[in-house]
């Protein structure tokens, strides 16, 4: 159990410590991402942003997700559920979430590209996995970008997913693996969804911890 998203970002900095001063990137999957990423980044000494990935909701049920898709496009659907639904009416969703990303990015990122990741370790940081929906689509994105070493953390997920995420990325580190998961929150004493305007502060207090970094001798 955490105390809340920098308690447990904190640990799960620990569990990466190998990745410390070795150029790493951290891509936090927005929002709840953003605060756990900032930890991990700062502790790690790497670099820092965030990766736009968006589920898609079901027509009937938004919170339900049939698949995600990342800012560069690339989608992901799952089998159980998309099936179920007509060529149409995934685009429609896909569209609608497209201008979501764009949102976001010119908010979150000022409009700003992701850093480079070819041939560089990514780690990708969310303050937990349930569905997984947006960690695939966001894999799928870095897999694109040739990324050198792609790593998956977060402080809790389902034993089943950190296996079906080992099978796709070159490591998962997860801290906690509840046998009675059913959501992130369950996880945390203190949980809250994050506005765009937290997530956005954590993105400048890392400008200014860099700038910081920078200057000194």
């Amino acid at each position: 159990m955490f105390t809340d998203r920098k308690d447990a970002a904190l640990k799960l900095a620990k569990a990466l410590e190998k990745y410390k001063d070795k150029n790493a990137v951290v891509l936090g999957i927005p929002r709840g991402g953003a605060e756990t990423a900032y930890y991990v980044a700062l502790h790690l000494n790497a670099e820092l942003s965030l990766l736009v990935s968006r589920k898609l909701g079901h027509p009937a049920n938004p919170e339900y997700a049939f698949g995600a898709i990342a800012e560069d496009g690339s989608i992901y659907l799952n089998p159980s559920s998309s099936g179920q639904l007509s060529d149409e009416t995934i685009q429609e969703v896909v569209d609608e979430q497209k201008k979501e990303i764009v949102r976001r990015i010119t908010i979150l990122r000022q409009g700003k590209p992701l850093p480079e990741l070819k041939g560089r370790t990514v780690i990708l940081v969310d303050d937990g996995i349930a569905t997984g929906a947006t960690l695939f689509a966001a894999i799928e994105m870095c897999k694109k970008r040739k990324a050198g070493k792609l790593i998956v953390a977060a402080p809790v997920s389902g034993y089943e997913m950190e296996e079906e995420l080992a099978d796709i990325v070159d490591e998962v580190v997860i801290l906690e693996k509840p046998g009675d998961y059913y959501a992130v929150s369950q996880a945390y004493l203190s949980f809250y969804n994050l506005t765009d305007e937290d997530a956005l502060k954590f993105m400048q207090r890392w400008e200014k911890e860099k700038n910081v970094i920078k200057e000194s001798p």
